[in-house]
């Protein structure tokens, strides 16, 4: 049984049409990456499954199912009742997610006493023995301290021990790794594969890093102008990727074993003040064909369920029918 199911969800800040159809889902203890490039819709796709929009925002989904529950029906009195304790997310900057008027002890431990009713002692102790196991030296005196006393890789920990004091069911966790240098980076991983195998919390890990990617995710969706555009394991869209978006994606990470120049994607994201009639990528696209302009493709890749792929070259009929309509 899936702990999370989310089909078709749109979501307009204004005239923007931030997401305009993202669908996942998540079983207990898997760890999905939401990849893409900046301003793709990966961070607002996570807000949203916090319900954490603006009211200007219009959120909508064909299906929204967590832990056997319709979300879309929900109150924001039950909503509060799951933020951070059913459903926590680890953000992406800890320098502006955490409070600098109040000690790292106090904001670990306050989940605790809100979710868990625990004392405030009780909590206090309980956010100590998190710190150590997150291998903070000197655990008691750190829950003592303000945000700005602790360094860039001390204070992520922070927010991940604010994110799992409560052992949620889903983990979001939004580019955690981005600031950090690459040894902190491998720490912080380590970290969230342990916590992940010891508790079965299920973790939505966004990122636009492939490498980091190929660490820690079972299952991957690349995203692209507010779509998901190709979806499958891990192995799947890394050894047999179906979207041009994402082989363009893997031609531009470098590759010690097989050296090569780099290749950047030529063009720009499209606007989502209008975005294209047809494909999202196909102006960037050195696959184009004249019905990417024409009509949005949605078909799975390799006919199979589990790897699909937004692209008309993976229609059931071979592209070279839609080819030869254009001579």
């Amino acid at each position: 049984m899936k702990l999370l199911e989310l089909d078709n969800l749109q979501v307009s800040i204004g005239p923007v049409q931030a997401v305009r159809d993202v669908s996942l889902s998540l079983a207990p203890g898997e760890c999905r990456a939401l990849v893409g490039e900046s301003g793709c819709g990966k961070s607002v796709t996570a807000m949203s499954l916090l319900n954490l929009m603006p009211p200007t925002a219009q959120t909508n989904a064909a299906r929204w199912d967590f832990a056997g529950r319709d979300m879309r029906q929900l109150s924001e009195r039950e909503w509060r009742r799951i933020r951070g304790n059913e459903i926590a997310m680890i953000f992406q900057n800890p320098m502006t997610a955490l409070d600098p008027t109040q000690t790292i002890g106090s904001q670990i431990a306050e989940p605790l006493r809100i979710h868990k009713g625990l004392s405030k002692r009780e909590a206090r102790m309980r956010a100590i023995a998190l710190l150590e196991r997150l291998a903070i030296a000197n655990p008691a005196q750190r829950a003592a301290q303000y945000p700005f006393e602790f360094s860039g890789g001390m204070l992520q920990r922070a927010m991940i021990a604010m994110a799992v004091v409560c052992e949620p069911q889903l983990l979001i966790a939004d580019e955690p790794t981005t600031a950090l240098d690459v040894t902190v980076q491998a720490e912080v991983l380590s970290i969230l594969r342990e916590l992940r195998e010891s508790s079965g919390t299920a973790m939505l890990f966004i990122t636009h890093d492939l490498g980091v990617v190929a660490e820690i995710a079972d299952s991957v969706s690349v995203m692209y102008a507010g779509q998901t555009v190709e979806t499958g394991s891990l192995q799947d869209v890394f050894s047999r990727e179906a979207h041009p978006y994402t082989q363009a994606l893997k031609r531009a990470v470098p590759n010690m074993e097989n050296p090569h120049r780099l290749e950047a994607i030529a063009g720009t994201p499209p606007d989502l003040r209008h975005p294209p009639k047809g494909c999202g990528f196909a102006a960037r696209c050195c696959e184009r064909m004249a019905i990417c302009d024409q009509l949005p493709p949605n078909f799975p890749c390799e006919s199979t369920a589990a790897h699909q792929a937004r692209c008309w070259l993976w229609h059931p009929e071979h592209p070279a029918r839609w080819r030869e309509s254009e001579q």
